[in-house]
């Protein structure tokens, strides 16, 4: 009774959030909207023991790119204005898109209940180490394969947006690395009393002006 009434209760919060960040004016309270269904969505999946699948959702999506989303629509000037002018245009489309994934989600998960297969008997094991042991096990080279595209396409983006400017000062490691002390610090040996007998005076040209 209690998991029904968390489950409902996760469900229409998620529900209402993510009715809040398709419509809400304000893209940043669209991402704040955004990060709430996320955590609703990672209590749905504690409640059906998924525990690794919710930490991996508020980890990546909400701690990576939920937040990253929020800073690179607080930091650049975007007229938002243009970008919702063509929605009412696109509506038809986007409700067809819709209602496909709906389906596809229904018949995913209602597929062996009509068809009256039975669901395989899951093994006494957590499922943070079943999935660990399909990775690192059956799909290991497709796993690496797909790590390595990652680190590829972060290189890419990494080279094209490096920009080489004139007139811009930037470190070299290499050369601070073989500087040298006599190079960068230079000692003077002031007599006692010395600096106390030095005055700057003003020209008396700089004292009328």
């Amino acid at each position: 009774m209690i998991e029904a009434a968390f489950f409902y209760l996760f469900a229409a919060v998620m529900l209402g959030a993510g009715l809040m960040v398709v419509v809400s004016r304000n893209p940043v309270f669209s991402v704040l909207f955004l990060i709430l269904a996320f955590f609703n969505a990672a209590g749905l999946f504690v409640l059906i023991g998924a525990e690794f699948i919710a930490m991996l959702l508020v980890v990546v999506y909400v701690g990576a790119v939920a937040v990253l989303f929020l800073f690179v629509v607080m930091m650049l000037d975007i007229n938002f204005a243009e970008m919702r002018a063509g929605f009412q245009k696109y509506l038809p489309l986007g409700l067809i898109v819709g209602g496909i994934l709906v389906f596809e989600l229904v018949a995913a998960i209602y597929g062996d209940a009509f068809s009256g297969a039975t669901l395989p008997a899951m093994p006494e094991i957590s499922n943070t180490r079943a999935l660990g042991n399909e990775l690192y096990t059956k799909y290991l080279y497709l796993f690496q394969i797909a790590g390595l595209i990652l680190l590829v396409a972060m290189i890419g983006a990494i080279s094209l947006t490096m920009r080489r400017r004139s007139g811009v000062r930037r470190q070299v490691i290499s050369e601070q690395n073989m500087r040298r002390r006599e190079d960068s610090v230079e000692v003077i040996d002031v007599p006692v009393g010395a600096a106390a007998r030095t005055v700057h005076t003003v020209p008396p040209s700089k004292r009328e002006g």
